[in-house]
C-alpha cells in the first residue's frame, strides 16, 4: 500500500528533501582528488544536523556513516573511508535525512577531476535514464511505467541494470512501499496518485549486471570490476507530472 501524504507532510518532506540538497551542492565543489570519503561524510553530516535533521543512515541497522560513498566499481553502500580519491574516480555518494519525522533520499555520481570517456557515458545515461523516470510520472499511470522507461532507456545504450536494487516509497521510514524496479513491462502494478511519494533511482553498470557484497557487510561492488552508477530523487506525484522534494529549488512542477 502506498500512502497519500497531507499537504503538511509534503512540506515536512520536502523540507528534508531540501536539506539533502544543500549536502549534494555542497559535494559539487567538494569533491576533488585528494580528498577522502570520510571528509566527505564528516562535511554532510554537519550540513544535515546544522539544519536541524539527522542522519537516517547513520546506525541503520548497524551502518557506521552518515552518507553511503561508492567508488568506480561500488555500486552501493560503500562506507566512506580515509582512502583519498584520484583523479579520473567517480564517485556515487547516497544522502538520506530525517526531518521531524520525515525522510529525504538522493543519490548522485560525480567525476573526480578529468574522467575517461567511458566514465562520461556511464554518468551522462544514468542520470539521463533517471529523467527517462520522472518523465512518465503523473497520477494515473501504473508503477511499473516507470520501470520500463528506466530500463528501456539503459538498454538503449548499452549499459546493464543492476536488478536486485532499485527504488522505493519514501515517508517516515527509509524505505517504504512500493519496491520499484528498474526494468519491466509498462501499465503493471498499483495506479499512481497525486500525493504519493517516490523514490526514482536506476543503477547502472558499463559491464555485467552481477554484483557481490563485500567482507564488510554492506559494500556491494561489480563482480567484473566496471564501473556502476547511481542518480536518484525523491519526488512527490502531482495529477498533471511531478515535484522533485530534493532540490535547492522548492517546489518545482515538472
Amino acid at each position: 500500500m502506498i500512502k497519500i501524504r497531507t499537504h503538511a507532510e509534503l512540506a515536512l518532506l520536502e523540507r528534508a528533501g531540501h536539506i539533502v540538497a544543500l549536502c549534494h551542492d555542497a559535494l559539487k565543489r567538494a569533491v576533488q582528488p585528494g580528498v577522502s570519503s570520510l571528509a566527505l561524510d564528516t562535511m554532510v553530516e554537519e550540513i544535515i544536523r546544522s539544519n536541524g535533521a539527522e542522519p537516517v543512515f547513520k546506525g541503520y541497522r548497524g551502518f557506521p556513516n552518515a552518507t553511503c560513498i561508492s567508488i568506480n566499481d561500488g555500486v552501493v553502500h560503500g562506507i566512506p573511508s580515509n582512502r583519498c580519491l584520484h583523479e579520473g574516480d567517480i564517485v556515487a555518494i547516497d544522502i538520506g535525512v530525517k526531518y521531524k519525522g520525515y525522510i529525504g533520499d538522493s543519490a548522485w555520481t560525480y567525476p573526480v577531476g578529468n574522467i575517461s570517456d567511458a566514465k562520461k557515458f556511464l554518468l551522462a545515461h544514468t542520470e539521463k535514464a533517471l529523467w527517462a523516470g520522472l518523465a512518465v510520472i503523473k497520477a494515473g499511470i501504473r508503477l511499473s511505467t516507470i520501470s520500463h522507461a528506466i530500463g528501456q532507456y539503459a538498454t538503449q545504450h548499452k549499459l546493464s541494470i543492476v536488478k536486485e536494487l532499485g527504488g522505493h516509497g519514501v515517508g517516515t521510514m527509509l524505505h517504504d512501499p512500493p519496491q520499484i524496479q528498474n526494468y519491466g513491462k509498462p501499465n503493471q502494478g498499483p495506479i499512481l496518485k497525486a500525493g504519493m511519494v517516490l523514490a526514482i533511482e536506476p543503477i547502472l553498470n558499463l559491464g555485467h549486471p552481477a554484483i557481490k557484497t563485500l567482507q564488510d557487510g554492506w559494500t556491494i561492488v561489480t563482480k567484473d570490476g566496471k564501473d556502476s552508477a547511481h542518480f536518484e530523487h525523491t519526488i512527490a506525484v502531482e495529477e498533471e507530472g511531478y515535484a522533485i522534494l530534493t532540490t535547492l529549488m522548492q517546489g518545482p512542477k515538472h
